[in-house]
């Protein structure tokens, strides 16, 4: 025992417990900003960073939108992947989610309820760099997201323009949306912003081109109903004629009489 108590621990220098102690502050600070979530799509990996959940689904050859991502997610990271379609309520649960990037993908179509659910809370859309040539006028109803619709092939008419005018387009890349067709084709090549700011109004075509439409359909239609009557009427002036020529074709009765009394005459 007197051993034991002549014996005494060594103790720590004050820069060991200093370095211990910021390296602890330091490695705790990590995973308190940027910790794993769990029930993450398996495609993808999750943070929660800052309080906020981030889903990270980057060039992870995606053909669909997972539906399994985190009802928390603020940040929502899908670029560059194969998506080809946008279907009705694809982020209904994610009512906190911020920001959406699509860009990068093969996405085609947008269904009107595509961005359902999501409208009051997204900040940020981008769909830069996808295959879209139209989409709803309902698809981006209510959404008050700053959107990226650069580097489509756009078809430019009516509903485009009637989509446009209701958006917040960022005004980064606001230019680069162009017309990679049109009602027109002159302004094909051209930014549709740039084509509108210039007085050219695409509904106007859209009408003009309604209403070309809807007269050949009636010169159709009324061309078919007066050929129809002719044929009608001269097809009824045949059988008359005809009918005419048999009448005259029959015998009259006086001559049926005269025959009549020269074969008494002969008996």
């Amino acid at each position: 025992m007197q051993e034991l108590e002549g014996f005494a621990m060594p103790r720590k220098s004050p820069i060991f417990d200093g370095f211990a102690l910021l390296w602890g502050m330091l490695f705790s600070g990590i995973f308190l900003t940027s910790t794993p979530v769990m029930a993450c799509p398996t495609s993808c990996h999750c943070i929660e960073k800052s309080g906020m959940t981030v889903v990270q689904c980057m060039s992870r050859n995606l053909e669909k939108i997972p539906s399994d991502i985190p009802r928390d997610t603020v940040v929502l990271l899908l670029a560059s992947n194969h998506i080809t379609h946008i279907p009705n309520h694809a982020f209904k649960e994610l009512n906190y989610l911020q920001e959406l990037d699509l860009s990068n993908n093969d996405i085609e179509t947008v269904d009107v309820g595509a961005f359902q659910g999501v409208s009051d809370s997204l900040l940020v859309l981008d769909l830069s760099n996808n295959r879209i040539q139209s989409v709803p006028k309902e698809a981006f109803a209510r959404l008050r997201a700053k959107i990226s619709l650069s580097n489509n092939p756009w078809h430019c008419e009516c509903t485009l323009q009637e989509v446009l005018r209701e958006l917040r387009l960022d005004p980064e890349t606001v230019n680069e949306v162009i017309c990679h067709t049109a009602v027109q084709e002159e302004y094909a090549g051209k930014s549709v912003i740039q084509v509108l700011d210039s007085g050219i109004n695409f509904c106007n075509f859209h009408h003009k081109t309604t209403d070309v439409a809807m007269f050949i359909t009636m010169f159709g239609w009324f061309t078919m109903v007066i050929a129809y009557v002719i044929y009608y009427v001269r097809h009824n002036q045949e059988d008359a004629r005809r009918h005419l020529e048999y009448l005259k074709s029959l015998p009259s009765s006086s001559q049926i009489s005269k025959d009549f009394d020269t074969i008494s005459t002969v008996l």
